[in-house]
């Protein structure tokens, strides 16, 4: 499942990010092709804002192994009507995969990867990389307050992988409790479970600001030149 409903406020653009180009190609048409090549995947679900007026344009979304369906006002209200579009095709205890649509060079290793570590998990898991840097917390007007540990944190990527019932039963719990979660693994947490955590490649980077855009294109055409010379 592809949540593709955002805006991309941050990004400071007329039009919704997933549909600024790299290399000729809109976002959404990099991950998307990087998913449909990924032949595990079954079925892809892509969550389209309700007031979209660019998606029409895009010729991939007319694949018949899409489906397109309406999204919400925040990410977990797009994820839950996908699911509630996939509990038709899907049984309760197959395997949702939800990627976002702001991160183009995510790379067929690591989903791969993804899969064979949470084949035999009884919750799931989704891919991160491990925090390398000094973190520090700071107080509300920008003061160190501490230096936080950083042993076992980790940044949080997607693909995030769980059993179809349980993200929707832990997604509807975070609604109904009012929880406002960022990702399907904090709603997932937020009932009680532990996700595993699945070390990914650095380059899985999120377009968020202008910069990312740049930079992500230039992932795109290492990761191009490297499958090249294998």
């Amino acid at each position: 499942m592809v949540p593709a409903a955002g805006v991309g406020r941050r990004m400071q653009s007329d039009i919704p990010k997933q549909y600024l180009e790299i290399h000729g190609r809109t976002l959404m048409e990099h991950t998307l092709e990087r998913l449909l090549d990924f032949t595990v995947l079954e079925k892809l679900i892509v969550v389209i804002g309700a007031e979209d007026e660019y998606y029409t344009d895009i010729e991939l979304l007319r694949d018949s192994r899409i489906l397109l369906v309406q999204g919400g006002s925040e990410r977990y209200h797009s994820v839950l009507n996908g699911l509630k579009a996939l509990s038709e095709l899907a049984d309760a205890e197959d395997w949702v995969m939800v990627h976002d649509v702001a991160r183009p060079c995510i790379r067929h290793a690591d989903l791969e990867w993804l899969v064979k570590q949470l084949s035999d998990h009884t919750v799931g898991g989704l891919l991160g990389i491990p925090v390398r840097d000094t973190m520090k917390r700071t107080s509300s007007v920008g003061e160190v307050t501490e230096t936080v540990d950083r042993d076992a944190l980790w940044h949080a990527l997607t693909p995030q992988m769980f059993r179809m019932k349980l993200l929707y039963d832990a997604l509807k719990k975070a609604l109904d409790d009012e929880m406002p979660v960022t990702d399907e693994a904090s709603a997932i947490e937020h009932s009680g479970f532990k996700p595993l955590m699945v070390e990914g490649h650095g380059d899985n980077i999120k377009v968020t600001r202008g910069a990312d855009l740049a930079l992500a294109a230039l992932y795109i055409q290492q990761q191009a030149k490297l499958i090249e010379t294998v």
